[in-house]
């Protein structure tokens, strides 16, 4: 394949890509079957999702992109920031998750599938929301730092053991976690991760870059092990767990309505501006307030790849680092897992897609 340069019109031409009106899925080969017709995920190729997109008048069920391009399989050897990957916002927040405490739930859902399916579709990035519950450490998808019998999901460690499962399994992918954090049982958080295992790939926060410089590369850090970069919502937890201040590290724009409207990309009020240079990592919030299932398909055609587009050019011509969106799988053709690939085509070999980058060791300069 190509392996095309980054020339004096990346910029350009990244903001192009996006802005411009092109078809929102890869270019398929003879056998893939994307956009085809279907009954199941058997009738699609490898790869694929079988589903619709009412919101866009597409009630018939046809092949979409189900699974994301790894990057680093493509292009390795680059500062972790260099990459983009794909997050789930309240992962842990699935439709149809068993019901543990016996009351019904009352609140919002996110996502459509385990944990466990999310990293095998190559979601790289889980936003959880943690709570002390029931003297123990859960995920709740609830309100005013309080998790109730109706707001609650299950036991923190529950998905963790799941993340632990897929690290093992597979010794060469990183993953982030974002916590939303209301934990205030001395050393929970710690707690929590040392008993689901994961505690040997944690990333030490005294090695974090604090002041914007790059990220060590991909492959020092599955060399390192340390391939889990946790970050959370309370800045105690720095000093207190070694657990990173996710604003001392991260820029993130708004979230919820805010964060969808056309045109505009700020800054949430926790993080610093986006064009700031002071830290390394940009985190893209794309999903409104209250989360639609039969939205999201839509959600996540051109208004996604246009605010990619948007933000890039509110960060000062910087690439997001993480994409997080609710019910990732929903899409017109290429969705999420298509807007990524730009990205990621863009900041590693400066090409339309990932795809197109050459299969070679890269150094960065």
């Amino acid at each position: 394949m190509k392996l095309c340069n980054r020339g004096a019109d990346g910029h350009r031409i990244f903001i192009l890509l996006f802005l411009i009106s092109i078809p929102l899925f890869f270019i398929p080969t003879a056998n893939t079957q994307l956009l085809d017709s279907c009954s199941t995920a058997a009738d699609c190729g490898s790869g694929l999702y079988c589903g619709n997109c009412p919101s866009l008048g597409k009630t018939q069920p046809f092949c979409t992109r189900g699974q994301a391009t790894i990057p680093t399989s493509i292009v390795s050897g680059l500062p972790f920031n260099k990459y983009t990957w794909l997050m789930t916002h309240n992962a842990f927040s699935i439709v149809d998750a068993p019901l543990l405490t016996g009351s019904q739930r009352i609140t919002f859902y996110n996502q459509e599938d385990s944990v466990t399916n999310q990293l095998t579709n190559g979601v790289r990035g889980l936003m959880l929301d943690m709570y002390d519950f029931q003297n123990d450490i859960w995920l709740c998808h609830s309100f005013r730092g309080q998790c109730y019998n109706f707001t609650s999901f299950e036991p923190a460690i529950n998905t963790l053991k799941e993340v632990e499962a897929f690290m093992t399994k597979n010794p060469s992918e990183i993953v982030t976690i974002i916590i939303e954090d209301y934990v205030h049982s001395p050393k929970g958080l710690t707690r929590v991760f040392s008993d689901a295992g994961l505690d040997k790939y944690w990333y030490p926060v005294e090695k974090m870059p604090k002041k914007g410089q790059n990220w060590p590369t991909v492959n020092d850090m599955v060399q390192n092990n340390h391939r889990l970069l946790v970050f959370t919502s309370d800045s105690s937890k720095e000093s207190g767990e070694g657990i990173a201040y996710q604003w001392r590290y991260m820029v993130e724009n708004e979230s919820g309505d805010p964060g969808v409207v056309p045109g505009s990309c700020s800054n949430r009020k926790e993080s610093k501006p986006l064009n700031s240079r002071s830290s390394s990592l940009f985190l893209m919030n794309y999903f409104p307030t209250i989360p639609v299932q039969n939205e999201a398909c839509k959600e996540h055609s051109s208004p996604l790849a246009d605010m990619a587009g948007t933000c890039y050019k509110s960060a000062g011509n910087v690439i997001p680092n993480f994409v997080a969106v609710n019910f990732y799988m929903r899409s017109d053709g290429g969705g999420v897992f298509d807007v990524v690939d730009r990205m990621n085509g863009q900041s590693l070999c400066g090409c339309s897609t990932v795809t197109s980058c050459q299969v070679s060791p890269m150094s960065f300069s």
